[in-house]
């Protein structure tokens, strides 16, 4: 079993940074890669970006340049920073992770105002 829990989101105007956290807890040896997702009102759950345990990244177009997914293994914890925020950024955004099955969080809300 793995646990994950999302922290950090919140209000912010356009152009502003928020990092999210997810901090891992359980099986957390038995995790293959991690990925932040996002969903927006009346809109499909979405990847956002994805890190591999060797480190390698991936990002949605909308978001690559601005966003950077990254990993604390000591802290067991994998962040989401996002730089020049847009209000089509507004969403909640969610922690997944992939092992022998699929885990996800309970998500965390982000705002952007225009």
């Amino acid at each position: 079993q793995v646990q994950l829990v999302e922290s950090g989101g919140g209000l912010v105007q356009a152009g502003g940074s928020l990092r999210l956290s997810c901090a891992v807890s359980g099986s957390i040896f038995s995790i293959n890669a991690m990925a932040w997702y996002r969903q927006a009102p009346g809109k499909r759950r979405e990847l956002v970006a994805h890190i591999t345990s060797g480190g390698t990244t991936n990002y949605a177009d909308s978001v690559r340049g601005r966003f950077t997914i990254s990993r604390d293994n000591a802290k067991n914890t994998v962040y989401l920073q996002m730089n020049s925020l847009k209000p089509e950024d507004t969403a909640v955004y969610y922690c997944r992770a992939w092992a022998a099955e699929n885990y996800w969080g309970q998500g965390t809300q982000v705002i952007v105002s225009s």
